[in-house]
């Protein structure tokens, strides 16, 4: 699903990623973690295509065998569309569209027909029980419903990946209980790949590996011993 070699990254003489590492399955759940600083954020940015990075020539990053650092302006944006999707510490929802808008807006970059996004926006938003919040603007929704609809946005063009950075952090523990569970859900539901920055150890715990990371590398990876289905009874 992602293989990436000798990821760097470096801004004027700091350098953040210093030569990392990592192959990530299909379907698999990963969570980095690590320090303030120590390159969470910046690696799931070039991972996700968001940012690049600053050796290309003796490097590799490719994302369902295709070669992300190969592709044009163009074409990387068409890819990040169709194959990823986001979910941030903050929602990141436009206040002026609706619970139902909000999630059709990647699929209406996509060019999908406007009935059949929004008929695969009302299923996204059935099933993670907002059902009855397809006309409430973001203002009218609690933290938890504004970030189910987040989840929904990155699910709407059905992408092979989902990054997440700190997905839980602004919400309440209730909350974060219920959003972390849902990744299982969903990855038990339509098969996706998660990867996960989070200072929260109960969601990093959850994952099927944990990346540790200081200064820049990923210093240990361990196995979880978490099972959604146990967990969920």
């Amino acid at each position: 699903m992602i293989k990436a070699q000798n990821i760097k990254k470096a801004y004027g003489d700091l350098e953040v990623l210093k030569g990392v590492d990592l192959s990530i399955a299909k379907g698999e759940i990963v969570s980095i973690v690590g320090a303030s600083g120590a390159g969470k954020t910046t690696l799931l940015q070039i991972l996700g295509t968001l940012d690049v990075l600053s050796n290309k020539q003796d490097s590799n990053l490719s994302i369902n065998n295709i070669d992300v650092t190969a592709l044009t302006d163009k074409e990387m944006a068409r890819f990040r569309n169709e194959h990823i999707g986001f979910i941030f510490q903050f929602h990141q929802l436009l206040p002026e569209f609706t619970a139902l808008e909000n999630v059709c807006i990647p699929a209406f970059i996509k060019k999908t027909p406007k009935l059949q996004a929004e008929k695969r926006a009302a299923e996204l938003l059935d099933f993670l029980g907002l059902s009855e919040r397809y006309h409430h603007k973001p203002s009218e929704l609690s933290g938890g419903e504004q970030q189910r609809v987040a989840v929904a946005r990155a699910l709407i063009n059905n992408p092979s990946v989902i990054f997440a950075d700190e997905p839980s952090g602004n919400l309440d523990s209730e909350s974060a209980d219920k959003l972390h569970q849902l990744f299982f859900d969903l990855r038990d539901e339509f098969g996706q790949t998660f990867v996960i920055v989070s200072h929260n150890e109960q969601l990093a715990n959850m994952a099927d590996r944990k990346l540790v990371m200081v200064d820049g590398l990923i210093v240990a990876t361990e196995k979880t011993v978490y099972n959604s289905s146990s967990s969920a009874n």
